[in-house]
C-alpha cells in the first residue's frame, strides 16, 4: 500500500512539473498573453523583485543563462537554493521523512535575504546607470 501511495505522489509531481516545463519551454511569456502580468507593475509602473521571472524561467529552460540574468538576476541567483529546498521538501513528502535545510531556519539568512530583496526592489527602479541594468530587459 505504501509503495502505491509513493507511486501516485511521484506521478503527480511528474505531471505537475512536466506540465510546468512544457508550458514555459514552449511558450514565451513575452509573446503570449495567457501568462499573468505582474499586478504591482501594472498598477504602479514600478518593477517588483519578481518582475521578469517568467521570461527568465523561459530562457533558462532554453539554456540562455545570460538572457535570464538580464530579466531577473536575483531570481537566477536564488534558484539553486530554492530548487534544493524544494527537492528536500518533495523527498520528505514522498518518503515521509523529516529532513530540513537548516539555512531556511536561520534568522540571519531569512532577514538577510528579505533585506536583499527589498534593496534589489528599490535599486532596480532607479533610472540611473548601473541600477537601471537591474530592470527587466526588453
Amino acid at each position: 500500500m505504501q509503495d502505491i501511495k509513493r507511486i501516485w505522489k511521484i506521478a503527480l509531481l511528474v505531471t505537475l512539473f512536466g506540465g510546468f516545463f512544457l508550458i514555459y519551454f514552449s511558450y514565451n511569456p513575452s509573446e503570449n498573453s495567457f501568462f499573468i502580468p505582474c499586478p504591482f507593475h501594472y498598477i504602479t509602473g514600478f518593477f517588483c523583485p519578481g518582475c521578469g521571472s517568467q521570461r527568465a524561467v523561459h530562457l533558462l529552460l532554453h539554456g540562455d543563462v545570460v538572457g535570464a540574468f538580464r530579466f531577473n538576476p536575483l531570481m537566477v541567483l536564488t534558484l539553486p537554493i530554492l530548487i534544493y529546498g524544494m527537492a528536500i521538501t518533495i523527498a520528505n513528502w514522498i518518503f515521509e521523512t523529516k529532513y530540513r535545510l537548516m539555512l531556511f531556519y536561520s534568522n540571519l539568512f531569512i532577514f538577510g535575504y528579505f533585506g536583499l530583496a527589498i534593496l534589489y526592489w528599490i535599486l532596480r527602479n532607479l533610472p540611473i546607470y548601473p541600477f537601471n541594468l537591474l530592470a527587466p530587459a526588453g
